[in-house]
């Protein structure tokens, strides 16, 4: 089964449990690394930060599902885990509800001469994101766009990290 269909059959599985408990699914990824493979789930919620105690509540019900469903061939560990405060946005709804934050953009390859971009997310479209740096607006085309994450504690402006 190829990834991206694993990962939406995961998705469509995972949603209504994480909802029902009173959560927002954020992101799942299904990776292999030295040797194993991980389903990481992250999840969010409107008040408060994710705790431990949130994610086993989430977890064993997500656990018990996949045990009858099995919509995974190979043997893997699962995690629930909190996207954390440097988080990665993956999605429009993850713009959407970051807008005035400070990200930080890494390039594919180089954009006005840097690897990166830090600033305040000021806009999105379908074809760009527009980054407030000293008073101005840079449009960055989202096919140059490796990763954007939140970066409350860095100051803005270009990097080559």
């Amino acid at each position: 089964m190829k990834k991206q269909v694993l990962l939406e059959k995961l998705n469509k599985l995972i949603e209504p449990i994480v909802e029902g408990l009173g959560y927002e699914l954020y992101h799942i990824e299904y990776k292999k690394e030295e040797g194993e493979y991980y389903l990481r789930v992250y999840i969010d919620k409107e008040a408060g930060s994710i705790n431990l105690s949130d994610c086993e509540k989430v977890s064993r019900p997500i656990s018990d599902m996949l045990d009858v469903e099995d919509p995974i061939p190979d043997s893997y560990y699962l995690e629930v885990s909190s996207p954390g405060v440097f988080r990665f946005l993956f999605n429009d709804k993850h713009l959407e509800k970051h807008i005035g934050y400070t990200v930080k953009v890494l390039f594919n390859g180089v954009l006005n001469g840097a690897k990166s971009l830090i600033g305040k997310l000021s806009a999105y479209d379908n074809d760009y994101i527009s980054i407030d740096k000293e008073d101005e607006a840079i449009k960055v085309p989202r096919e140059k766009i490796k990763s954007i994450n939140l970066e409350g504690s860095l100051k803005e402006g270009y990097t080559n990290e």
